[in-house]
């Protein structure tokens, strides 16, 4: 089965080796996504508006593959301050709210770039 793949531009995808998704047959599956925007910066502000950079680009992501973020079966969030939860939950159901994907939310210790608050992986199957 042949794979298709697409780049976010991060800078971080050529030195890591790694592609933001692959789609192979009906399924998309993107890579843990953080907050990084064309210039390869961090999104400013809260955790949520770093949410919706990442949802955004995971969104560009699965069209890019021709997929649909509504087919999207499951979410993986990762946090590094429990009390931004509620926050970026309600980024979490704007963007996937339709597909209601079987969804965890990890409180992690920390990433790459300590100003990243929020990550996020996906999976699309498509009907």
């Amino acid at each position: 089965m042949s794979k298709s793949r697409v780049s976010s531009g991060s800078p971080l995808e050529p030195v890591i080796g790694f592609s933001r998704a692959i789609r192979t047959g009906k399924q998309i599956m993107v890579a843990g996504t953080a907050p990084i925007e064309p210039d390869g910066s961090t999104t400013p502000g809260d955790a949520a508006a770093q949410m919706e950079r990442c949802c955004a680009i995971v969104a560009r992501a699965i069209a890019d593959l021709g997929g649909d973020i509504a087919d999207t079966v499951r979410t993986c969030i990762y946090l590094t301050d429990r009390a931004d939860f509620d926050a970026v939950a309600r980024v979490h159901g704007k963007w996937f709210g339709a597909a209601r994907p079987a969804t965890t939310t990890l409180i992690v210790s920390g990433f790459v770039r300590p100003e990243w608050k929020v990550e996020i992986e996906a999976e699309v199957m498509e009907a």
